[in-house]
């Protein structure tokens, strides 16, 4: 049985189906593609596929994304596989790879999600449910959308209400240095605008290709993003013996070793820092951004983190405020982009993707490429704009919500901050492992050793012995973490990066799964008990005589 069916233009094409019995009886929903069957007179005349593997952009294949990396994948498939009945010897897979915060158990900020929500209803206005504050906000927010709709497109840069908000938020952050809402941007999530600078900066062939400076260890997005963009990466080594301080002089060897086959022009920093958690001084700041106006450097600053730090003696310093106290020479002059989103902090609204840039110094005319740039996309997701909005502008002290927002947020923050103390004490604790205290952000980036057996077994495998390690690791106790290879690290050294985002009580039960595990994974291997020295380095301890 034949069915011709007319396309476009006149078009007339013709197929052999298979069918089970009249056509009349099954209509044409028979001859969907997920109820049809379609036979060719001849196998051998199918085309080849025009995207292969061999025909893949080469830049996508160099792109690699360690925190959603094998160890993940591998992780829901155990997770998948318990679900379905199969034995394990554990119950349930802990995700400590990744900074989702809600994913691991912590609760909304409820003003934030009581703005969205009428943002997102309207008709909610009328409900004595809703606080007077969270309803004004939201009535402003609807005020600058299209139809009074979050479900309209924005202005590419954002909506207008929002970017003045942030713009008043940062004056205040920055105890009265002036923001221009007109440098403000709107992103999806803060990944979005640290792409769309790259995208502005990257240039050239060859030895004047464009440079980017980035911190090892490093967040993957801006090694991905490196690849993507065929830019050339040049590395710059935390201080890993000093509580991952940037050193100048580290700044300085990469820089000057970059210039042999490049062209350096970006210089990325990552405050508080992801995945070592430290928070930056002053001084190093002062001393970074000295060091880009000498060298004519265009500085990307990540401070996604702002809100979490958690050591009395660490205090979160932009590089805007600094720039400014550094005199009109520097802050008319350094190109500045900075950065923030929804996803951290103390709200941890990771899916609403919301963030927003801000820019400094760019040309005039560059600005325009970027709004350019910007209006492909159309817009960021007006919810998520609003989840920032809220985010900047917080209940005030004479607002009904004041109280419930504060309590909530003092309670995220500070249970983090008794986290953070309670993974470097525990960790800390274990022979062979060593870490850094958690100043801020929300992860630990612990020194693990290695003994040589497993290291040649990782090898052997053609894979990081870190990665050996944080697989057998997955596959005894059920804790999925990052191998410090998917971040950088100097050579000989080997970590891993987990989340301090578990409830207290998981917390303490993954770290005493995780000492366990090291023990065991230490005498599988028969090495005599590690020290790590204060340079970082391993070293056997031998028994001397008494």
């Amino acid at each position: 049985r034949y069915i011709y069916l007319r396309f476009p233009r006149g078009i007339m094409a013709h197929a052999r189906f298979k069918t089970q019995g009249p056509t009349e009886q099954y209509g044409l929903k028979r001859f969907s593609t997920a109820e049809a069957t379609v036979e060719t007179s001849d196998p051998a005349r199918m085309r080849e596929k025009t995207l292969t593997m061999a025909t893949l952009n080469p830049q996508v294949k160099a792109v690699e994304y360690a925190v959603r990396g094998p160890i993940v994948i591998k992780a829901g498939d155990i997770e998948r596989g318990l679900q379905q009945g199969v034995k394990q010897p554990f119950t349930e897979v802990i995700k400590a790879n990744i900074g989702d915060a809600h994913a691991m158990g912590q609760q909304p900020i409820t003003f934030v999600r009581q703005v969205v929500a009428l943002c997102c209803f309207p008709e909610l206005l009328d409900s004595p449910t809703f606080p007077d504050d969270a309803k004004q906000r939201a009535q402003r927010i609807l005020q600058d959308c299209g139809g009074r709709s979050l479900g309209s497109y924005s202005a590419s840069q954002g909506v207008e209400c929002v970017r003045k908000d942030i713009a008043d938020y940062i004056t205040h952050r920055d105890q009265g240095v002036p923001s221009d809402w007109n440098n403000i941007y709107l992103t999806t999530g803060a990944s979005d605008g640290i792409m769309s600078i790259l995208k502005l900066l990257v240039s050239g062939q060859g030895r004047s290709r464009t440079g980017v400076m980035i911190p090892i260890p490093q967040y993957p997005l801006y090694s991905a993003a490196i690849s993507e963009l065929e830019a050339v990466r040049i590395n710059y080594y935390l201080d890993e013996a000093n509580c991952w301080a940037l050193d100048i002089e580290e700044l300085q060897r990469a820089y000057l070793t970059a210039k042999e086959h490049c062209q350096p022009k970006v210089l990325c920093i990552i405050n508080p820092g992801n995945p070592t958690g430290q928070v930056q001084s002053k001084k190093c700041i002062e001393e970074v951004l000295h060091f880009a106006y000498e060298e004519n450097l265009f500085v990307m600053a990540d401070e996604v983190y702002q809100d979490n730090v958690y050591s009395s003696d660490c205090q979160f310093h932009s590089f805007k405020k600094v720039l400014y106290e550094m005199g009109p020479e520097y802050f008319n002059n350094v190109e500045l982009a900075s950065f923030h989103s929804t996803s951290k902090g103390y709200t941890g609204e990771c899916g609403f993707r919301g963030g927003y840039m801000e820019v400094l110094n760019m040309d005039t005319q560059v600005m325009a490429q970027l709004v350019k740039l910007l209006s492909v996309r159309l817009c960021p997701p007006v919810s998520g704009q609003a989840a920032m909005d809220v985010i900047v502008n917080p209940p005030r002290e004479h607002e009904p919500s004041y109280a419930q927002f504060t309590k909530e947020k003092s309670s995220v923050l500070d249970a983090l901050a008794h986290k953070a103390s309670l993974t470097e004490q525990i960790l800390n604790s274990v022979p062979g492992i060593k870490c850094n205290p958690v100043q801020g952000a929300m992860y630990a980036f612990p020194q693990i050793f290695i003994p040589p057996p497993a290291i040649q077994e990782a090898q052997s495998l053609s894979m990081a012995p870190d990665m050996l390690y944080c697989l057998k690791l997955l596959e005894e106790t059920g804790i999925c973490v990052v191998p410090g290879s998917g971040f950088g690290q100097k050579e000989g050294t080997y970590h891993f990066r987990m989340t301090i985002l578990p409830s207290p009580e998981k917390l303490k039960v993954l770290l005493e799964k995780l000492k366990e595990f090291h023990l065991r994974f230490l005498e599988e291997y028969s090495q005599p008990e590690p020290q790590i020295t204060s340079q970082g380095q391993h070293r056997e301890m031998s028994k001397q005589p008494d």
